[in-house]
């Protein structure tokens, strides 16, 4: 208690972390704040329809939002979309990969170019939506929309996209005037929105019978467990050792320390379940527009209680993990900088031979990263089919609330420590995900 009581000693710190909950309760108060022109009750009614489809998916990223269609019903994903997509950009188009190499102002022109790319989305998104919400009307004989047409599609992509952007600016200002990053912060706050709920729910269960005390706390110790696993698996790195030979510039001597490579376990992060969730529940969600026999049945076979879909999920997982890897982290670049400042792994030539040991070591552990994320993933269809758990836990959810929460702590601790004050965790510092 007294490491946090220090928290509040600190004036900057006390201000930075007061500013950030502010922030975010002006995100929760704009998730209840609807867009004009829809019947909210048929659209309650399409929703408790589309789970496993991709409007349940990224209605858990909007913390509902797009449930309510209120004005922040995009969320901050058209953001995320944009940097994944220069991101990958990056390995293809040598404009953007010098850019990527310029230091900061090669790195405020992508993030320029990511806002652009935000805008883009969302008005796409939202009239993708609009249009959406037009023939659902027609198809399930309830109109969700009032009073149809071009009118109310302009309106609607005008008020999502000035609804990302300002998420867009919210985010920006909670990482420079806040504690934490903005916008991973505001996907955790939307997830963690539906938490008083589930416990609420799960409360219930336990006083009408329908879930014993005895399953219910060995439930709680096995998330507890997960939890735990989790934050181990997040932080874990393959350290490499690295000599830097000793250098004589002028009169001086420079190098001859021993130092390391972190390489993280888990690179790719919570990118591939969520490329892999997108993939496979895109029949899910064309089959709710799309009234055929063979796409029902499509909609039935990809349902994330079956195997296959599991296996499909699995192994989705697994290419992505190993896919986004190489994307954001080349052996090569890494290895020549080492050579570069006179660094060399022992016992391995430094250059190509270098680049092929840190791919060798890379590719392995990475297929223990993919491993954990996909077991993390399929959780909570075990939990509910196999143990029948009533509630939703485990899944990218999870993954980015623990990450969130990790690289926050980190953050909180950093300050205190800078002003010597004890940090959050005695007997050492919490790790964040930080690493290469």
């Amino acid at each position: 208690m007294a490491a946090f009581a220090n928290i509040f000693k600190i004036p900057e710190l006390k201000r930075r972390i007061i500013v950030t909950f502010l922030l975010l309760a002006v995100y929760r108060v704009g998730c209840h704040i609807p867009t004009p022109g829809i019947d909210r009750e048929a659209l309650a009614s399409f929703f408790q329809q589309a789970s496993g489809t991709l409007f349940g998916f990224f209605n858990m990223f909007a913390g509902g939002a797009l449930q309510r269609l209120s004005v922040f019903a995009l969320g901050i994903m058209p953001y995320i979309s944009a940097s994944i997509i220069l991101q990958l950009l990056t390995v293809v188009v040598p404009y953007l990969e010098r850019l990527q190499k310029e230091g900061e102002m090669g790195r405020r022109k992508i993030v320029q170019y990511t806002r652009y790319g935000t805008v883009i989305l969302s008005v796409i998104q939202g009239f993708g939506i609009s249009v959406g919400l037009e023939g659902m009307g027609m198809q399930q004989g309830t109109p969700v929309v009032l009073h149809p047409g071009w009118a109310f599609r302009l309106m609607t992509v005008i008020t999502l996209a000035a609804g990302t952007s300002f998420l867009m600016w919210l985010g920006e200002q909670i990482t420079e005037r806040g504690i934490g990053n903005g916008i991973s912060l505001i996907i955790f706050a939307g997830i963690v929105a539906s938490m008083p709920a589930a416990s609420g729910k799960a409360i219930q269960l336990v006083r009408t019978g329908q879930l014993g005390p005895i399953l219910m706390f060995g439930v709680l110790a096995f998330m507890i467990f997960v939890i735990g696993f989790i934050v181990h698996m997040e932080t874990a790195h393959r350290r490499i050792p690295v000599q830097y030979a000793k250098r004589i510039i002028g009169r001086r001597m420079y190098g001859g320390q021993s130092t390391h490579l972190p390489l993280k376990i888990n690179t790719a992060g919570v990118i591939p379940p969520i490329f892999a969730s997108s993939i496979l529940m895109f029949p899910a969600t064309i089959a709710n527009f799309v009234r055929h026999p063979w796409m029902e049945a499509i909609k039935g076979f990809f349902q994330p209680t079956t195997v296959v879909y599991n296996l499909l999920y699995v192994g989705f997982i697994i290419f992505f993990c190993y896919f986004y890897t190489a994307v954001v982290f080349n052996p090569v670049d890494v290895a020549d900088n080492m050579k570069k400042y006179g660094g060399f792994i022992p016992g391995i030539r430094p250059g190509s031979s270098t680049a092929d040991y840190i791919d060798r070591v890379l590719t392995r552990i990475t297929l223990g990263g993919a491993i954990y994320v996909a077991a993390v993933c399929v959780l909570p269809t075990l939990l509910i089919v196999r143990f029948n758990v009533p509630f939703y836990f485990g899944g990218t959810a999870l993954l980015i609330v623990v990450g969130v929460a990790l690289d926050t702590v980190q953050q909180i601790e950093s300050h205190m420590l800078t002003r010597h004050y004890e940090g959050l965790i005695s007997g050492g510092r919490v790790k964040g995900r930080r690493g290469r």
